[in-house]
């Protein structure tokens, strides 16, 4: 006999599979990601090389030549397999598309991070694979040992508080409509704080304190720093504050779903 809880994964399972299916048909999409990834660690590598090659030493920070270029590769991957789940929660609205997405008996929130997270995983292993390709033919194979696992293992929380601190501002179309530049400015966070650009070893000292009490690290330099130099201890703090920001943004967007269901069935919308 089929439980409850059982149902409900089965649903949501099936929503995840559902999206795989559909994203596998835009294989012209996945191309021009692939290509326009290529295109910037192209342009990182040689930047880092001749950075390196005039502080005259072999690591900066403690990170060789290689550990900095596979980063890049990781945190790329990441960025560039999130879905834009604020374009697709503000035309749902725009196009009363919302109001049948609500009587249906699955969760709001839970169908839109089923799906990020189908998504996100599916172009994360096609970016994966062209990144590596250019940092393999140009720096030679990652020797980071345990560091695939330690990558592996932050990926899930990595992914979830992408969606959660995507969701809070995607779920503000309730009441603006429009979002894609609240967008853009949590993108450039995450570009920045997060860690996209540069470990936050390298940033200055204040400013990595700074980044270390906001959400935006646990998304893109937790993962990639613990993919290129694994720490078993740092894996566990790691994985301690992702879910703990997890846990704090899902409590967020809860209360903002809420309250938005409540003004668009006052609004009729």
């Amino acid at each position: 006999m089929m439980t409850p809880a059982l149902a409900k994964w089965h649903k949501y399972r099936a929503v995840g599979i559902i999206t795989v299916k559909q994203q596998l048909h835009y294989r012209v999409d996945f191309i021009v990601r692939a290509l326009f990834l290529l295109l910037i660690l192209f342009i990182f590598i040689h930047l880092w090389r001749a950075a390196y090659t005039s502080s005259g030493s072999e690591t900066i920070e403690g990170f060789a030549l290689n550990q900095i270029i596979w980063y890049l590769v990781f945190a790329e991957a990441v960025t560039m397999a999130c879905p834009q789940l604020c374009v697709r929660i503000e035309e749902e609205v725009k196009q009363g598309e919302v109001a049948v997405r609500l009587i249906r008996p699955i969760a709001y929130n839970g169908f839109h991070y089923m799906t990020y997270l189908a998504e996100a995983g599916l172009r994360f292993i096609v970016q994966l694979a062209a990144g590596s390709a250019i940092a393999w033919a140009y720096m030679g194979s990652p020797l980071f040992g345990w560091g695939w696992a330690g990558l592996a293992a932050l990926l899930p929380g990595a992914f979830t508080v992408a969606f959660l601190l995507n969701l809070a501002v995607a779920l503000l179309a309730f009441w603006v409509e429009e979002t894609r530049g609240m967008e853009f400015v949590l993108q450039k966070l995450n570009f920045t704080v997060g860690g996209m650009l540069l470990p936050l070893e390298l940033m200055p000292d204040w400013l990595e304190r700074v980044c270390g009490w906001l959400p935006f690290q646990a998304v893109l330099y937790f993962p990639a720093r613990m993919g290129v130099a694994f720490d078993g201890g740092r894996l566990a703090a790691f994985l301690l504050t992702q879910w703990g920001w997890a846990a704090a943004l899902a409590v967020l967007c809860a209360f903002i779903y809420r309250r938005g269901v409540r003004k668009l069935n006052v609004n009729g919308g």
